[in-house]
């Protein structure tokens, strides 16, 4: 399993892009000539490095809420895409997807509100990108 400090420095803790739609919210990492999947990974990738960041002793206060909001903001833009008419995703695999993506939210809440550790958050993340990585899609990872 990866912590933060084996992630990439380039992929620092800075936000990311706040949404105006869907593809905005990967806004801070596309590049023209990425695959999707590619970009999904990295911005789970960055948004589980925050979670993780979070737990260290130097995090601040506010490294916690700041890292369930750039996961949350993740999870809203695949739960918009999942929405979205032009999604070519089977009906069982969007309602997979959007069910997992309810999990994060509900979870999100349990975390701030309860002081539950973030760490399933950042776990559920790496489930989807080794899930990417494999050529699988999501919901063959056993998330749902």
């Amino acid at each position: 399993m990866q912590n933060a400090a084996a992630l990439s420095d380039s992929a620092a803790l800075a936000p990311l892009k706040r949404p105006r739609g869907a593809a905005a919210a990967y806004g801070s990492v596309i590049r023209g000539t990425e695959d999707p999947r590619d970009i999904e990974y990295r911005v789970l990738a960055r948004a589980a490095a925050l979670l993780d960041s979070a737990l260290l002793d130097s995090a601040g206060p506010a490294a916690l809420p700041i890292a369930i909001h750039e996961n949350r903001l993740v999870w809203i833009a695949f739960a918009a895409d999942l929405a979205d008419h032009n999604n070519h995703f089977g009906d069982e695999l969007k309602g997979r997807l959007l069910s997992l993506a309810r999990w994060v939210f509900a979870e999100s809440d349990r975390v701030l509100r309860d002081g539950r550790s973030p760490q399933a958050l950042a776990d559920v993340n790496r489930a989807v990108m080794a899930g990417l990585r494999s050529g699988l899609p999501p919901a063959a990872t056993g998330l749902s």
